[in-house]
């Protein structure tokens, strides 16, 4: 983890489109090159390893750890050597390269936080797991990165940042204890400045997004505006706005 962390800047120039998943409770990185390319469609999917091993049987074996939570390192460790170690390479249209297998059910949170912290902020992350042995996290945390624009709600307004994701499984749709996790992730992540991902999982209010968005009340304005009545309001749109 220590040495993609320490040469990140160098990774990022290497590629159009770079991230990487760190497997908690480990020092071990997956990383992740994506560039357009001349070369003929290949692909190393494989059904015994990527759906048989990589989501029949993980499903099982997180369904076991919901018993044994402290199973979840081995886990972690292990998928890791079965699925990710090897160097692999696909080739294939923009949308199939772009996705990503979710897998099963699952609980999510994304934050993004100034690229400059990408560092910081992920080793507080791991070293909180490690200073408690009761919170377990599943693989993978996915780290990627993305350009500052000037969209005035945008995670990544005036600045380049790294979004930061976090994931529970539900296995066989169970749900798992994650609420300490997702407590301790969200502290880590306003205290360097983050924003929650929209689509996504969070606990922030109007006060919140006040002090995240420079261009919040210009948005609200505009759009009290356009809808005085509330009618696209819900009530997690109240949350936010209110």
């Amino acid at each position: 983890l220590l040495q993609v962390l320490d040469h990140l800047d160098e990774h990022l120039k290497r590629s159009q489109y770079m991230r990487f998943l760190w497997f908690p409770h480990s020092e071990n990185v997956s990383v992740i090159y994506q560039d357009p390319t001349n070369k003929p469609p290949s692909s190393s999917t494989s059904w015994l390893w990527d759906y048989a091993v990589g989501y029949y049987l993980l499903e099982f074996l997180l369904w076991i750890s919901t018993f044994v939570p402290s199973l979840v390192c081995w886990i972690n460790r292990c998928f890791f050597w079965l699925l990710f170690r090897s160097r692999v390479e696909n080739v294939a249209v923009s949308y199939k390269i772009f996705n990503y297998e979710c897998r099963f059910k699952q609980h999510v949170q994304d934050w993004a936080i100034p690229i400059e912290k990408t560092k910081e902020a992920l080793l507080e992350l791991k070293a909180a797991l490690e200073n408690n042995p009761k919170l377990v996290a599943h693989y993978p945390v996915e780290v990627r990165f993305a350009r500052g624009d000037e969209i005035w709600m945008s995670p990544c307004f005036q600045r380049d940042s790294c979004y930061m994701n976090i994931i529970m499984y539900r296995p066989y749709g169970k749900n798992v204890p994650h609420l300490n996790y997702w407590l301790t992730y969200e502290g880590i992540m306003k205290k360097h400045g983050g924003r929650p991902h929209w689509a996504k999982a969070h606990s922030c209010t109007q006060k919140d997004f006040e002090k995240m968005y420079p261009a919040f009340p210009k948005f609200c304005s505009i759009r009290e505006k356009l809808d005085p009545t509330g009618m696209f309001l819900n009530s997690y749109l109240e949350k936010v706005f209110y």
